[in-house]
């Protein structure tokens, strides 16, 4: 309701509500050309080594090689690969992703490949594959290192021939597409450990780009955690305005095991408990604010006691596996090994009948 008085308070009121709408747009511009100088696309980073990370994917996008992404679970690695298909010539075309980590081994062959009907039991009608969806444009290979070594020879012949055939099929099918792929494991030791082709390796990699954890680029913590602040507080229709110093503080000293993945499901779940106009501190989950080193108390051991280094290995194995919840593959890549030698070393240690899994 406005106020009584006449002309010339109703100008006053006017001139105060078009002030606070230019001060609106002016922090909501100021907010956008932040994220436009440290951001490409969907991904954000300030850090150095993300600034050369967007180079590399205007780089790629200016040609048609094949581009291998490389960086830990949750860094967003997809989001490069969209990313470089949508600034592509391609982009017009299809964008098609598999993750070849979630699909059974019996399975991601004919994922790929796609399948005539009666091709095996099961197959009822015809089933068009990946490469064939991704036809003139691009198709995404996440988690590349997990591909059978069998179906690695197959996807050689079709980066070389470009042509596919659907099982149960007599005919090839021409295929025009260009392949991205994605890996959370170094491929050089999965090569050296007889878990990947060396010469897929090297028709992979034409490109490469590494893209760093998010423990090694803390000064993007403060923006990427605006980011999805602001995005999450509208999805739930909450004027929350900023995060306390105290809830950042907490946020930067985090070493985020799950990188930026983690970091949007924290934020995102915060948003929900926080009541006020400030993401507050006991707004975070709990094990953020009362974490310790899992080093420190995980395992202790009596320094004046000299312990074999069979003995050393099992225990980082059970706590690996502990603390990643059994998740083989994330358990590989804390320890540093390939996910095959860790199940060689479960055998060799008796662990794989042994319930080493829970906390």
């Amino acid at each position: 309701m406005l106020p009584k008085g006449g002309s010339e308070d109703l100008r006053d009121v006017r001139y105060i509500q078009l002030t606070l709408i230019f001060m609106k747009g002016g922090i909501m511009a100021l907010q956008t050309k932040l994220e436009t100088d440290h951001s490409f696309g969907e991904i954000i980073g300030k850090n150095k080594k993300m600034q050369q990370v967007f180079t590399q994917i205007k780089t790629a996008a200016a040609g048609d090689i094949t581009v291998l992404i490389q960086g830990e679970t949750g860094t967003g690695k997809e989001l490069i690969a969209q990313s470089i298909h949508v600034n592509s010539s391609r982009k017009v075309g299809p964008f098609v992703a598999i993750n070849c980590a979630a699909i059974p081994t019996d399975l991601i062959e004919s994922e790929l490949f796609g399948h005539e009907r009666g091709a095996f039991t099961g197959a009822t009608h015809r089933r068009i594959g990946k490469f064939e969806q991704a036809n003139t444009g691009t198709l995404f290979l996440d988690e590349i290192w997990d591909m059978p070594l069998t179906l690695q020879a197959k996807l050689l012949r079709v980066l070389q021939e470009r042509e596919c055939q659907r099982l149960g099929g007599t005919s090839t099918i021409s295929i025009d597409l260009r392949i991205l792929a994605a890996t959370n494991q170094d491929l050089k030791d999965a090569i050296r450990d007889g878990d990947f082709r060396k010469d897929l390796f090297y028709r992979l990699s034409a490109f490469h780009i590494t893209v760093p954890p998010l423990r090694k680029r803390r000064e993007d913590i403060p923006i990427l955690a605006d980011h999805f602040l602001r995005k999450y507080a509208a999805d739930a229709e909450k004027s929350i305005r900023d995060i306390s110093t105290d809830a950042l503080q907490v946020l930067k000293h985090h070493d985020f095991p799950g990188n930026v993945r983690e970091l949007e499901n924290i934020i995102a779940s915060s948003v929900l408990y926080e009541t006020t106009d400030l993401l507050q501190l006991q707004s975070l989950p709990v094990c953020l604010t009362q974490e310790s080193s899992p080093v420190a108390t995980s395992d202790p051991m009596d320094t004046s006691v000299i312990v074999p280094l069979d003995e050393v290995e099992r225990r980082a194995i059970v706590h690996a596996l502990k603390v990643t919840d059994g998740n083989m593959s994330y358990a590989a890549q804390q320890l540093g090994i390939g996910r095959t030698t860790l199940y060689r070393k479960l055998e060799k240690y008796d662990l794989l009948s042994k319930n080493v899994f829970s906390k």
